[in-house]
């Protein structure tokens, strides 16, 4: 498994603008098999930073209704790095 495939797409949301980034915390969505030590290396390869913390979040998908049938999300897992004092990612 490479870096590309634990490393789904960052998650670039209010709170996590707003309240994580000045405590110099990322938040991304990651393959659901990955763990925490995979999506740490992953994050340090693909940003060239230094990862302190690692913190994974497991969600279930939502059901969800379409035209009078019961149909289900995909699970997906998100993960909250926290980066070395003075690492940034920028995100374009």
């Amino acid at each position: 498994m490479t870096a590309n495939d634990i490393i789904r797409y960052p998650l670039v949301t209010e709170k996590d603008t707003m309240y994580l980034q000045p405590l110099n915390k990322y938040a991304f969505a990651v393959q659901v098999g990955a763990t925490a030590p995979e999506i740490g290396k992953a994050v340090e390869k693909l940003y060239k930073v230094k990862v302190v913390a690692v913190h994974v979040l497991n969600y279930q998908g939502k059901t969800r209704r379409m035209r009078n049938r019961a149909g289900r999300r995909p699970d997906w897992k998100k993960a909250i790095v926290t980066l070395r004092k003075g690492d940034k990612i920028e995100f374009a």
